[in-house]
């Protein structure tokens, strides 16, 4: 993953030099090369901009959705937990109601 993200840092890199020096050779006249470099670093500015807020924005939707998925598991588990507390606390009752019906069979033959 890190190598693909310098090859592609390299290639934009590349590509912007390339532009600039492209632009500094052509014949034509110091301002007008300036003022292309400007027009061409704001084009490139509010794209990258705009990719940022695309980016953030499902960034921020995909936290949202997988927030709302971990807020049903866990509210899942807790449901599950309760029925099986419910059913071990049945199951003890019983089991205790079973030892007072033998401690008061014990006590009548004593």
């Amino acid at each position: 993953m890190s190598n693909n993200g310098n090859t592609v840092l390299g290639i934009l890199a590349g590509t912007a030099v390339g532009a600039v020096l492209g632009i500094l050779f052509a014949p034509d006249k110091g301002s007008e090369t300036r003022k292309r470099i400007s027009e061409e670093a704001a084009a490139k500015r509010d794209i990258a901009a705009s990719k940022a807020s695309e980016w953030r924005d499902s960034m921020a939707d995909s936290l949202a959705t997988q927030k709302t998925n971990l807020n049903d598991q866990v509210e899942s588990i807790v449901s599950n937990a309760s029925y099986k507390a419910e059913d071990v606390i049945t199951t003890l009752e019983s089991k205790l109601k079973d030892l007072k019906a033998k401690n008061k069979n014990l006590q009548k033959k004593a």
